[in-house]
């Protein structure tokens, strides 16, 4: 039974609000042919929608816009040059006036350099905001009385006024230091502790906002390394010129031993604990999420969970060893802990669902497995599994300790066993939270003995 705290977190839908938005970002396609034929390359070459891209926009302003956001549930936030208004209980794309007669529609990216080397606009304009700087953007198109920007923030919403900068020889240094850091440790609590001193040396310099989106981009980089579907949608993405911006949460899956560890971890770089999940005695298994709300990044931390411990703050309290490994343990044990030497076990980005399937289907072969969300407001399906080699020491010890038999040691030596995942995700109306039931039947899916049968 699923505990009263798990929905503490009861993220509601905002079709209204959602219907106001969707006519704003349609009303700039409509108004400019440029931004149209922009939002149908990101449909037909990425598989996205130009909303999964949107941060914020700027529009005209007017008493009566102000008193319809209010009316749609956006509030006001202090300290703005100009107003600001931000939806705190949905996932939507701020609203500011704008400070001329000029509409602007901003999209985020990941590097606007980059984008401006794939898309080589003619407009004679310099980038706003130095090399290092929290927040750069340049405006790609202006078209009757609209402008296009690209946006890229590193640690800094858009409450932040003026984000302060970075010494650049700070951000390669600690950029590097993650990118290189050592995954692979004997005493996985060392690997901890390395992580954790080189992101205190981050943060001295950096910040805690700034360390966190640099320590995520050296995270995604990692996953993408170890998983084809991964390369191959990057790498449709940049070909638009936007990188990894769309991503919506990343997935770490833990030990029992170590899960208090992790969070700790994460609570360095930031991060607040949001709802919990348990996907069901069968499964065995739960979720901690959490959100690092400066450099908008969200987690979900998967780890072996009984029935009774749901209701106890499991985030924090030491887990003891159980009898038997459930779907993540025994992953765990299989390719190491996600934080580590494993990688995370699947980036989930905003699609449009049905497009990215048949897109990747298409043209690339890359099959999806039955989607475990199909609901109005929320969609999403795993990419079939990225097989990995498992160490012969790592099944020796399943063996010596009975948790796996003479058969499944030999499937897992001769054919390996899935390690990660890319996932593709459409939301609608807002909503911010995650499917609360229905599953179990996807993580059981995932269980590495389950998938020998295959």
């Amino acid at each position: 039974m699923v505990s009263e705290q798990l929905t503490a977190y009861d993220w509601k839908r905002f079709p209204e609000t959602a219907a106001f938005l969707h006519q704003r970002i349609t009303g700039f396609c409509k108004r400019s042919a440029l931004i149209q034929e922009f939002a149908d390359q990101l449909q037909f070459k990425t598989g996205t929608r130009l909303s999964d891209w949107v941060d914020h926009l700027e529009l005209n302003w007017s008493d009566a816009l102000q008193q319809q956001l209010v009316e749609l549930g956006y509030v006001v936030l202090a300290g703005a040059k100009s107003p600001l208004y931000q939806h705190p209980d949905a996932m939507f794309p701020a609203i500011q006036a704008s400070d001329a007669e000029v509409e602007r529609l901003f999209v985020r990216v990941e590097s606007v350099a980059d984008f401006l080397t794939i898309h080589q606009c003619e407009l004679e304009l310099t980038i706003t905001g130095e090399i290092g700087a929290a927040v750069r953007q340049r405006v790609v198109i202006a078209e009757n009385g609209l402008e296009l920007h690209v946006i890229e923030r590193h640690g800094a919403p858009i409450s932040a006024a003026e984000p302060p900068g970075a010494d650049v020889q700070h951000l390669w240094k600690h950029a590097e230091a993650f990118q290189l850091r050592r995954r692979h440790f004997d005493d996985e609590l060392a690997g901890f502790a390395e992580a954790e001193t080189l992101i205190k040396a981050a943060i001295d310099d950096l910040g805690v906002d700034r360390t966190c989106d640099l320590f995520f981009a050296a995270e995604r980089a990692y996953w993408q390394q170890r998983n084809g579907v991964a390369r191959i949608q990057k790498a449709r993405q940049d070909s638009k010129g936007m990188g990894w911006a769309n991503h919506d949460h990343h997935t770490y899956r833990s030990s029992r031993k170590h899960f208090a560890r992790l969070i700790s971890v994460l609570e360095l770089l930031g991060f607040e604990l949001r709802e919990r999940f348990y996907a069901g005695r069968e499964a065995g298994w739960g979720a901690q999420v959490l959100e690092q709300p400066a450099a908008r990044v969200v987690i979900f931390a998967d780890v072996d969970l009984s029935p009774e411990e749901v209701s106890q703050d499991f985030a924090h309290e030491p887990l003891p060893a159980l009898k038997q490994l459930g779907t993540v343990g025994l992953w765990c044990r299989l390719h190491g802990e996600a934080f580590l030497q494993a990688g995370m076990h699947h980036l989930e980005c905003q699609f449009d669902f049905d497009a990215a399937r048949e897109q990747l289907a298409e043209e690339n072969s890359v099959k999806t497995m039955k989607p475990f969300t199909d609901l109005p407001h929320l969609k999403q399906a795993f990419t079939a599994g990225e097989v990995w080699p498992v160490e012969e020491s790592r099944i020796e010890s399943l063996l010596k300790e009975g948790s796996i038999n003479e058969e499944a040691a030999d499937r897992f030596r001769l054919q390996g066993a899935i390690g990660s995942h890319l996932e593709i995700l459409q939301r609608e109306e807002g909503f911010k939270g995650f499917n609360q039931t229905g599953i179990n039947e996807i993580i059981l899916e995932t269980n590495p003995l389950n998938q020998q049968q295959k």
